[in-house]
């Protein structure tokens, strides 16, 4: 063998008992020594399994160890190793979210600056452009008056019917809730913090216990897709779960 690895040393001892299968089918060898032949090439596969994990590094990938205990694999390859992506790398991923107003501004160019002549006829030919990003926070109020009304025959008060969606005096839209939600669980904020930044960005002072309504509506929402991905994963044949909650 040129080199001394797992796979080589399997592929031997597959040779080995293939060999050995046709000695006993010839009549070559009998029972008995088959059993302690395969018996001695077991003992060999553990004693070789033991060395080779000696030799091998521990990491993450064939031990237990997480991932922020394992030392630094000076021999892995440039190209494997994995590259922290500059901001502009990462800015190419937009979000899903986002609602994008682009616009293009022309600059003209009429006069040729060394000379004075007239450009204004010639073609381009090409542009150089510079971008600005900017974030601007709007905060969009929408009213919806309900008309009231008295009749002429019996005086009595009739109002239109208001959409289920405004249940009370004053309500907040899926913008609010979804950057409520965002904050309170992927950004982990406090309650209080999170009152500060609505105050600062639409002016609203919305308590913590509405807040924490937010936050048990999208529970209500999800409840059955809950209970549907569990009751899928418990038909699964396999589950890959992080081993920090066995601990």
């Amino acid at each position: 063998m040129s080199s001394v690895n797992r796979e080589s040393l399997r592929t031997e001892f597959s040779a080995i008992q293939q060999c050995l299968e046709q000695m006993k089918a010839e009549g070559k060898i009998n029972a008995e020594c088959q059993v302690l032949i395969n018996s001695l090439i077991v003992l060999l596969k553990i004693l070789i399994a033991i060395f080779m994990e000696k030799k091998t590094i521990k990491g993450s990938g064939n031990s237990s160890i997480p991932p922020s205990q394992t030392p630094k694999d000076e021999t892995t390859p440039e190209k494997k190793k994995r590259q922290r992506r500059q901001g502009k790398e990462e800015s190419e991923k937009e979000s899903g979210h986002l609602r994008i107003e682009e616009s293009v501004q022309i600059i003209t160019v009429n006069d040729c600056p060394q000379c004075g002549d007239d450009l204004s006829h010639i073609p381009v030919h090409h542009y150089d452009r510079r971008t600005l990003v900017d974030i601007v926070f709007v905060k969009t109020v929408q009213h919806v008056d309900s008309e009231i009304k008295y009749c002429p025959t019996c005086e009595s008060k009739a109002q239109a019917t208001f959409p289920s969606s405004l249940a009370g005096p004053l309500q907040y839209g899926l913008g609010v809730k979804t950057f409520v939600l965002t904050l309170l669980h992927a950004q982990m904020v406090s309650l209080s913090r999170v009152q500060q930044m609505l105050w600062a960005l639409i002016g609203q002072l919305i308590s913590e216990a509405t807040l924490l309504k937010f936050v048990s509506q999208l529970y209500l929402a999800l409840e059955q897709w809950e209970q549907e991905a569990i009751e899928t994963l418990l038909r699964q044949p396999t589950m890959h779960v992080d081993e920090t909650s066995l601990r």
